[in-house]
């Protein structure tokens, strides 16, 4: 059998350990909620180089895409639908740049969505392909990859982009991950 005391020392020190737990999950919920705060500023170059290549694109009216044939269907409001961006960054140029500053060309794929009102994802319009982002401009220069009547796509591609670029440019897009965020985002400008 507990004694008082021994009863009275456990207990105290249950709640001792239950103020530490409490402390621990609350110092873990700042540090999330921190790292997912859309204001926060990137850690990285490479996260740098997502953020300033998103913005960029979903400040550019799709016409700077320089995608043939894309036009959104807007409602009669003179309201411009909010392009809802996912990006990939391949590479930069040049390769040894540490500072945003210093990055000239970004290598890398878009996929984007015109957000026009309780228009889902899977009939919105879209702009998507590989990109390249002149970012030593103001604003940044979009140059899409696009074939001709006289260049197919792939061949196309490789007088654009670099060799080391243009090979995963051929097979990769957004990660699971980034497709189910650029998902989200768009969903909550389309007001679905």
């Amino acid at each position: 059998m507990i004694s008082r005391e021994n009863f009275a020392g456990w207990y105290r020190n249950r709640f001792v350990w239950v103020a530490v737990i409490l402390l621990v999950v609350s110092a873990g919920a700042v540090v999330l909620v921190n790292r997912t705060d859309p204001q926060a500023k990137p850690a990285d170059l490479q996260s740098q180089i997502i953020a300033r290549m998103r913005t960029t694109l979903e400040q550019a009216d799709p016409g700077q895409h320089n995608h043939a044939g894309h036009a959104a269907q807007q409602a009669a409001t003179t309201e411009k639908p909010a392009v809802i961006c996912g990006v990939r960054v391949y590479g930069y140029e040049p390769t040894e740049a540490t500072a945003l500053a210093d990055v000239q060309t970004v290598y890398g794929f878009h996929l984007c969505g015109v957000a026009e009102k309780q228009r889902p994802w899977d009939v919105a319009v879209k702009l998507a392909g590989p990109v390249i982002m002149d970012v030593s401009t103001a604003p940044p220069g979009i140059q899409v990859v696009e074939a001709t009547a006289e260049v197919r796509f792939i061949d196309r591609l490789r007088q654009m982009f670099p060799p080391k670029y243009a090979e995963p440019a051929t097979r990769e897009a957004l990660t699971e991950s980034e497709m189910a965020d650029l998902r989200r985002r768009y969903d909550a400008a389309a007001g679905l």
